[in-house]
């Protein structure tokens, strides 16, 4: 495809695998930051993305070694950036990113930006909850030093760390804690994540995750997660989690056994 760049390009090393023991999605947010001001600089603009729609396609390793292309796919209500990340040995695109971000493009400046074409999959609309009632408490702390991006914000990479602990939380609550994952050898291995970003976090300020289970399916469960500022209760950041059981030895989606499932069916929270 013309006109994508590349905006990065490094390996995943190994303390940055998680406990389905591939790369952690976060650590996929936090490339995509460098890659989205990599292509920004190019263009001279500066921002940070609002939405990102992404779909992890093939697991990524430790050791694998991965770049990052990226294009502008349109400039309507701000600018729409896509990014695939590529396994360097393949050349196979192995996650998308479909950002949308909040920066103004000038007539001039549009002038200048070559548009990229899209072949990656199409984000898909998922139900909103029609409320927060059954939502259970999963993460809670407060903004570090570590955790600020270039506009001293709460970073995206930051935020999904914590809803990646928030997911971590809820699948203790149904019964896949620690002891129950290494005994059968499994883990909750994500394949889409919409993130929606409506505030932001300065340093020291405290934040709050709640989660629901928005879909339940034979291996597949949908976790939605909401970050708000306790102090005043508005929300600064939505995540939809989609993911399945996955086998760690066959690296293959297993049913929920059923004492999961009679946990997870009582998380459901009505949406629409």
């Amino acid at each position: 495809m013309t006109n994508w760049i590349e905006t990065y390009r490094g390996g995943v090393p190994p303390w940055q695998c998680d406990v389905t023991e591939h790369f952690t999605v976060a650590y996929y947010f936090d490339r995509l930051e460098e890659a989205a001001a990599n292509l920004l600089e190019t263009l001279g603009l500066r921002g940070s993305s609002a939405t990102v729609d992404a779909r992890y396609a093939k697991e990524l390793r430790a050791g694998a070694c991965f770049h990052v292309e990226s294009a502008v796919l349109g400039m309507e209500n701000g600018l729409r950036i896509g990014h695939r990340v590529v396994d360097s040995s393949s050349g196979e695109v192995v996650t998308w990113f479909d950002t949308q971000c909040d920066i103004a493009v000038s007539a001039e400046q549009a002038q200048s930006i070559r548009l990229g074409t899209w072949n990656g999959p199409a984000p898909e609309v998922r139900p909103e909850p029609l409320s927060t009632e059954g939502f259970i408490p999963t993460a809670r702390g407060r903004a570090k030093p570590g955790d600020l991006d270039a506009a001293a914000n709460f970073s995206l990479s930051a935020m999904v760390h914590r809803f990646s602990n928030a997911s971590g939380q809820t699948a203790a609550a149904l019964g896949m804690d620690t002891g129950f994952m290494q005994r059968n050898r499994r883990g909750f291995s994500t394949f889409e994540m919409g993130l929606r970003v409506s505030g932001a976090l300065r340093l020291d300020e405290p934040y709050l995750i709640e989660t629901g289970i928005g879909h339940l399916g034979n291996s597949s469960l949908r976790m939605i997660h909401r970050m708000t500022n306790p102090r005043d209760g508005k929300e600064i950041a939505r995540l939809s989690q989609y993911g399945v059981n996955l086998d760690l030895d066959a690296r293959r989606p297993a049913k929920w056994p059923e004492e999961v499932r009679a946990k997870a069916a009582g998380m459901v929270v009505p949406v629409g």
